[in-house]
């Protein structure tokens, strides 16, 4: 193809980067991945949601802020700062997907590298959708939802990157576990979602301009924080057992790191939720939770990628 000729010669006059570089250039696009979704809760709390009320544009006809009186300057500096924070996650996607194309890796990590700028502009498209229909309570969730799966996206290709090529598969934990591990992650999806619920029904729109109402989930929010943190608590039930059952077998020393570290991510974020509860959901808050989000979503899809890695 005239296209991939063409990428190929202009790629090919990069110099080659270097595992270090390659595996620095994915942690860069974890941590924004991870940012923008809380940069995105900063939005939110601030109740920015439509600091800039279009998309692409920030006001029609302009891609930047416009001093008009129905919309605060603050809102507009968050909402459109938060828009800017967007470069910086291609900027790192085009450079992981340069940079394992010159370094000539295994189709498997192009995928996963291909995979970040292709997501990144599903989710400018979200956004962009969100904006449009007034914040939309199950658009943010999507938009939310979304963030959590290139996080976990964006791990998976760190880990990938750091595989040698030429390696064997090795199964890092019998079947059982590794059916166990993926039963986990299907909880810390439904996690999620209920979280999303829970936010939808809460304090914080968006939005609070008087000439515009944001339609909200009308369910009890108690109802909701208890289906959330029921399912948290199933959740921490599966990686307890999992945990178990990777000291019985005797699991390589790294799988069990990356279990503890995601025990201690998961049991400080039931902190933070709790404390949000009893506290009022206070901005602050709802800003660490989402970061504990990302950081549960980055922890279990590492666990996830011990389960089966090539060496």
């Amino acid at each position: 193809m005239p296209v991939k000729r063409t990428l190929r010669r202009w790629v090919d006059l990069l110099p080659d980067p270097s595992l270090r570089v390659q595996r620095v250039i994915a942690f860069a696009v974890i941590l924004t991945q991870g940012g923008i979704a809380v940069t995105g809760a900063i939005v939110r709390v601030t109740a920015s949601g439509l600091g800039c009320p279009t998309w692409p544009q920030c006001f029609p006809g302009s891609f930047t802020p416009v001093a008009v009186s129905e919309v605060p300057r603050i809102h507009q500096a968050v909402e459109f700062g938060n828009r800017m924070i967007t470069f910086a996650v291609v900027v790192t996607a085009a450079l992981a997907v340069l940079a394992v194309i010159q370094a000539r890796r295994r189709t498997e990590v192009l995928v996963y590298a291909w995979l970040m700028p292709a997501s990144t502009v599903v989710q400018a498209v979200i956004g962009g959708i969100t904006v449009r229909t007034g914040l939309l309570w199950w658009t943010v969730a999507i938009h939310l939802l979304t963030s959590m799966t290139m996080v976990w996206l964006s791990v998976l290709l760190y880990v990938k990157v750091g595989e040698p090529d030429d390696g064997m598969v090795s199964d890092g934990a019998p079947r059982p576990l590794r059916l166990l591990t993926a039963l986990s992650a299907l909880n810390l999806a439904a996690v999620l979602v209920t979280g999303t619920l829970v936010t939808a029904a809460g304090p914080h729109a968006g939005d609070k301009s008087p000439s515009r109402t944001v339609p909200r989930l009308k369910v009890e929010i108690t109802t909701l924080v208890h289906m959330h943190s029921s399912l948290l608590v199933s959740y921490l039930a599966l990686l307890v057992g999992l945990g178990f059952g990777l000291l019985a077998v005797q699991a390589s020393r790294a799988v069990l790191l990356r279990l503890g570290v995601l025990l201690a991510l998961v049991f400080a974020q039931a902190g933070v939720g709790t404390a949000q509860y009893f506290t009022g959901v206070p901005a602050a808050l709802v800003a660490v939770h989402v970061a504990g989000a990302a950081a549960c979503t980055a922890a279990t899809a590492a666990l996830w990628a011990s389960m089966r890695e090539r060496a």
